[in-house]
């Protein structure tokens, strides 16, 4: 897919198993075992995503099983004795749900999962509809791109745009998903711009630029 970064779509696993509102805490905790997921969509009606539940959300049921919270705990932490006692997944869930669309990139979805705590991405349409689920594991298979398509695309993508003059006396070279670009250009010091958009292809490790500007020349004058 040259040009263009890969989303969200191209990675995300389609037919992503989910749980109802109404769904027993039992059944919550067999479909994270059978399917070895550790969180799950709580959808509602035709497949709108509500909220998640996770195994974390489970775990205050064990945590708090044998305590007496004191009225410290219990104003702190009134959420987690909420879950605790909670025996579905509508009171089990942390709502509203962290979600993506299908259409974005994978820096997006790797940022909203940085930045909100979480392994798993319920992946929604237009309306909040349950479309797959995104993973961190998914957006790491960028990186299984072979070195020769990234080749490809970085000098169909990087080098030919930028360097129309002098595209022939560049070097495009990636070993084990590092990229180094040699030779030299055309006048023009665009060698940190390539070096940019070359790091930006997905599924690039890293870029090492050894481009040299050199002044193009009269060869009458």
């Amino acid at each position: 897919m040259h040009g263009s970064p890969h989303t969200v779509g191209d990675v995300m696993t389609r037919g992503a198993v989910a749980v109802g509102r109404d769904a027993p805490f039992k059944d919550v905790v067999s479909s994270m075992d059978q399917w070895q997921v550790s969180a799950l969509p709580v959808l509602e009606g035709d497949g709108r995503v509500i909220g998640v539940v996770s195994e974390a959300d489970l775990l205050f049921k064990e945590e708090f099983r044998d305590s007496d919270p004191d009225r410290f705990v219990q104003r702190e932490r009134l959420a987690d004795l909420a879950k605790a006692g909670g025996v579905t997944a509508g009171e089990l869930m942390s709502a509203p749900a962290v979600t993506v669309h299908a259409d974005a990139t994978l820096a997006e979805a790797a940022r909203i999962m940085a930045r909100r705590g979480v392994k798993r991405l319920p992946v929604v349409d237009g309306v909040g509809l349950l479309s797959g689920i995104v993973s961190r594991a998914d957006l790491l298979k960028v990186f299984l791109r072979d070195d020769e398509e990234l080749t490809e695309e970085v000098r169909q993508e990087v080098v030919e745009p930028l360097f129309p003059l002098s595209a022939d006396h560049i070097r495009v070279e990636v070993s084990e998903g590092v990229v180094t670009l040699s030779g030299w250009t055309d006048g023009t010091d665009l060698a940190p711009v390539a070096e940019r958009l070359a790091r930006a292809v997905e599924g690039v490790v890293d870029v090492r630029c050894l481009l040299s500007p050199v002044s193009v020349r009269n060869d009458n004058g």
